[in-house]
Order: structure tokens, then C-alpha cells, then sequence
């Protein structure tokens, strides 16, 4: 089921990148999604990808609200974070963390180390 799900997005992505949805480029959507390498065999349980995808959905109107609070009131407060990368992540779901994380206007991953990290950078309001 999860193999479903890296085809899914996979084809998101590509359909993001190239903003056409043709029969020729859904063919080489298809094709790439098909060809792309799958570096790792570990099996995900579907609740793992069913979690990130809700909180996509969460994130949403999170990020709304995050706008208008940096519009209406200023965060000067920088800081730089390490966040843990959950166990036992595939690609695609570290790709759909980084997404999340990256989604909202006050954060943003700046790198994903390979020990199992993500490098965050967050604005905050400045504390009086």
C-alpha cells in the first residue's frame, strides 16, 4: 500500500513542477514516477503516511493564521533549532516532514542531516 503512496507523490511532484496535465506529460509522470530508484526497502505502515497526511491538512490553516499574526505583529526573534526526524522514515515521508515544516511562514527546514536531524529556523515575537 505504501508502494501506492511514493507513486501518489511522486506524481504530485512532478505534476507540481510541470504544472501540465497533458496525456503526453501524465505519460512521462507515470514513466519517471516508475524509473525513479527505490533506495529503501523497509516497509511503512500505513498509519505513518495517513499521520503526516492529516497533519498536512492541519498545517494549512495553521499557516493562515501564522501570516496574519506576522502581519499584525512583528517577529523580530530568530532562532535555529534541531528537531529529531521520527524513527524509521522512509524519503517520502521526510520529504512530506520538511514539507510540513517548511508550509508554515515562521519556519523553515535550512538542512536534513543524515544522523536523523532536521536543522529549523523559527521567527518569534520578541518578548517584552
Amino acid at each position: 500500500m505504501t508502494g501506492y503512496l511514493n507513486l501518489i507523490l511522486r506524481l504530485v511532484i512532478w505534476f507540481l513542477l510541470t504544472a501540465n496535465f497533458s496525456a503526453v506529460n501524465i505519460i512521462i509522470g507515470v514513466s519517471v514516477a516508475l524509473l525513479l530508484p527505490h533506495k529503501h526497502r523497509s516497509r511503512t505502515a500505513l498509519k505513518d503516511w495517513l499521520r503526516a497526511l492529516g497533519e498536512i491538512v492541519v498545517a494549512i490553516p495553521q499557516a493562515y493564521i501564522e501570516a496574519f499574526e506576522i502581519i499584525l505583529r512583528p517577529h523580530t526573534q530568530e532562532e535555529v533549532t534541531m528537531e529529531r526526524v521520527p524513527p524509521q522514515r522512509t524519503p517520502g515521508l521526510i520529504f512530506l516532514d520538511i514539507f510540513l515544516i517548511t508550509f508554515t511562514p515562521k519556519t523553515i527546514v535550512l538542512k536534513y542531516h543524515e544522523h536523523g536531524w532536521y536543522e529549523v529556523h523559527r521567527v518569534r515575537r520578541r518578548k517584552a
